[in-house]
C-alpha cells in the first residue's frame, strides 16, 4: 500500500511540474496557441468530428489552467468564443447548437449554485423559474395572447396584476393586523396557517380583479389580432423575465425559510411541479398557456438588416454557401446566451467576494452562528432565490425565442435534476465548477451519447456482424441506444464523484479545505500533538 502510494505522488509530482512548465511563463502562449490552431483547424476542416470538436472546447479549460495574467487569459478566451467558435459553427451549425445550449446550461447551473452552493439552500424545482421565463415571452410573443389578453390588450394584463399586488399589500396588512405576526411562519399550525393565507388570498383576489376588468371592459376595448408583439418587444419582456422570475423565486422562499435539507429540498420540488401542472392544465376556463399541446410559434428577436447584410456576404464566403436568416439567428442566440452566461459569471463572482456572499456562506455553515453574527437570516435567503431564480427567467425566455416552441414537458423535474447534476461535479460554491459541470453534462447529452447512437444505428443499417457474439447487429433492440439513457449515466457519473471525488472536478477553495478536514482529521490533530508535547 505505501509503494503504491509512493507510485501515486510521484506520478501527481510528474504532471504537476510538466504543467508548471508547459503552461506558465513565456512557452504557455506558443503552447496555447498552436493547440487552439490545430484543434480549430481540425475542427474546420472535418464537418462533424466528436473527438476534434471536444479537443477544440478543451482549448477553453487549457485557457484556464494556465498561469497567465487575466487580459491574456480574455484575449483568448475572447478568440476562441467570439472568433473561431462563430467561424465553426457558420460552416456546422451543430457546432454552434452545441455551444449555445452550453451557454444556456452554465447560467443555470451558475444560478442554481448560487442557492445550493453559495447559501446552502437545496434547491429541487429550480426549472420552474426558467419555465416562467419560457412562458413570458411565449405567450405575449405569439398569436396565443389573442385567446384572453385580445380586450384591453395588455392594460386587461396589467390590471389584472396591479389587483393582485394590491391583494397581497390588504391580506398581509389584515392578517398582521389582526393576529400581530408576519408572513414567516412559526411552529403552531396556526401560524402556518395564516403563512398560507397570506399567499393564497391575494392570487384569488388578483384573478377575481383579472375577470371582472375583463368582463367591464373586453367588448369596449377588445381588438382581435394584435398579438404577438413586435420582435422588438422581446428585449423589454427580457428584463421583465428576468424580474418576474426573481418575484417567483422569492414566493418560494419566502414560506420555506424556516425549512433546511430534505423537509426544503421536497417542498421546492412540489413548487417545480405545480409550475408544471399549472402550465399543463392553464388553458381552461381562461386559455393561458393552450395546455399540453404547447404554444407556437413564437417570435424571434429582430434581426438588424444593416447588420445582418454585411454577415450574411462575409459568412456565405466561409460555408461556401448562401447564407439565410435561419443561419444568422443560429449565430444571434449563441450571443445572446454568451452575454447572459458571461452577466451571470461577472455576477456571481462579485457575489462571491462581497458581503452577500460571506453572509451565505455564513448561514450555509450554522445559521444559528449565523443569527449570532447580526446576519439577517431572512433577506439573505431570499435574496439568493431571487438572484438564483433571475439567471434561469433570462434563460428561459431565450429558450423559447429559440425553439419557437414551448410546452410543460420540456420543464420536467429531471430537468431540475440534471441543473443539480452540473453543480455537483463540478462543484458546489465554485463558479469554474459550475461552468465545467454544465460543459461535460451538455456535452455528454448532446454530442457524446447522441453520437454513439447514430454510430450504433449505422451499424444496424449496415448488416454487419457482432464482434465475438455473431449477432447482426440489426437485431439490436432500439431500446439500447445510449441517447435513451442519459439518466442513466448522470446517476453513474455522480456515483463516481461522491466516491472517488466528493469536492468536485474545480471545487471552491474553501470547500475542499471543509472536505479535506472532515475526510483526514488527523492532519490537523498531528502538528497540535506535537505541539503540546514540547
Amino acid at each position: 500500500m505505501t509503494t503504491q502510494r509512493a507510485a501515486e505522488s510521484n506520478r501527481s509530482s510528474f504532471l504537476s511540474r510538466l504543467g508548471e512548465l508547459l503552461l506558465s511563463g513565456p512557452q504557455a502562449y506558443v503552447v496555447m496557441a498552436l493547440y487552439i490552431a490545430a484543434t480549430a483547424y481540425g475542427a474546420f476542416s472535418n464537418s462533424r468530428s466528436l473527438v476534434i470538436f471536444l479537443l477544440f472546447e478543451g482549448s477553453l479549460l487549457l485557457i484556464f489552467a494556465a498561469k497567465i495574467p487575466a487580459r491574456s487569459k480574455s484575449l483568448f478566451g475572447g478568440l476562441v468564443l467570439l472568433v473561431l467558435l462563430p467561424l465553426l459553427g457558420i460552416r456546422n451549425a451543430y457546432y454552434l447548437e452545441v455551444a449555445t445550449q452550453i451557454g444556456i446550461y452554465v447560467a443555470l447551473a451558475l444560478g442554481l449554485n448560487i442557492v445550493v452552493g453559495f447559501a446552502g439552500l437545496l434547491d429541487l424545482g429550480y426549472v420552474a423559474f426558467y419555465a416562467v421565463g419560457a412562458y413570458v415571452w411565449a405567450i405575449f410573443g405569439s398569436a396565443h395572447a389573442n385567446a384572453f389578453a385580445a380586450p384591453g390588450g395588455l392594460v386587461v394584463a396589467g390590471l389584472g396584476l396591479l389587483g393582485a399586488v394590491v391583494g397581497a399589500a390588504l391580506a398581509y396588512r389584515l392578517l398582521t393586523r389582526f393576529s400581530g405576526r408576519g408572513a414567516i411562519p412559526g411552529k403552531g399550525a396556526a401560524s402556518q396557517a395564516r403563512a398560507v393565507a397570506v399567499w393564497l388570498l391575494p392570487l384569488v383576489l388578483g384573478l377575481i380583479i383579472y375577470r371582472l376588468i375583463w368582463l367591464a371592459l373586453g367588448p369596449a376595448w377588445g381588438q382581435q389580432g394584435q398579438f404577438p408583439l413586435a420582435p422588438g418587444w422581446f428585449f423589454l419582456f427580457l428584463v421583465l423575465a428576468v424580474g418576474l422570475a426573481a418575484l417567483a423565486g422569492i414566493l418560494l422562499g419566502t414560506p420555506v425559510l424556516r425549512l433546511r435539507g430534505d423537509y426544503l429540498a421536497i417542498v421546492t420540488l412540489g413548487f417545480g411541479e405545480v409550475i408544471r401542472v399549472l402550465a399543463k392544465n392553464l388553458d381552461k376556463p381562461i386559455n393561458i398557456t393552450n395546455g399540453s399541446q404547447g404554444i407556437t410559434p413564437i417570435s424571434r428577436p429582430p434581426l438588424p438588416e444593416p447588420i445582418a447584410a454585411p454577415l450574411r456576404a462575409f459568412f456565405s464566403q466561409i460555408a461556401g454557401r448562401p447564407l439565410q436568416n435561419p443561419d444568422l439567428y443560429g449565430l444571434y442566440f449563441f450571443l445572446l446566451a454568451l452575454l447572459i452566461a458571461g452577466a451571470a459569471i461577472l455576477v456571481a463572482r462579485r457575489l462571491d467576494n462581497s458581503h452577500i456572499g460571506r453572509a451565505w456562506t455564513a448561514i450555509r455553515e450554522d445559521e444559528q452562528a449565523a443569527i449570532a453574527m447580526g446576519i439577517p437570516l431572512v433577506r439573505m435567503k431570499l435574496m439568493a432565490f431571487a438572484i438564483g431564480a433571475s439567471f434561469a427567467g433570462a434563460m428561459g425566455l431565450i429558450f423559447a425565442a429559440k425553439q419557437t416552441f414551448v410546452n410543460p414537458d420540456s420543464f420536467t423535474f429531471m430537468e431540475s435534476i440534471g441543473v443539480l447534476a452540473m453543480v455537483i461535479l463540478g462543484g458546489m460554491g465554485s463558479i469554474p465548477g459550475a461552468i465545467l459541470g454544465a460543459t461535460i453534462v451538455t456535452v455528454l447529452n448532446l454530442q457524446v451519447l447522441t453520437e454513439l447512437s447514430l454510430q450504433l444505428s449505422a451499424l444496424r443499417q449496415s448488416g454487419g456482424m457482432m464482434p465475438l457474439l455473431n449477432i447482426p447487429w440489426a437485431q439490436l433492440p432500439n431500446q439500447l441506444e445510449p441517447a435513451k439513457y442519459q439518466r442513466m449515466v448522470f446517476g453513474i457519473v455522480l456515483i463516481v464523484m461522491m466516491i472517488f471525488r466528493t469536492e468536485g472536478l474545480l471545487p471552491a477553495r474553501r470547500r475542499r479545505m471543509e472536505i479535506e478536514e472532515a475526510l483526514h482529521p488527523e492532519r490537523d490533530a498531528r502538528p497540535a500533538q506535537a505541539g503540546g508535547d514540547q
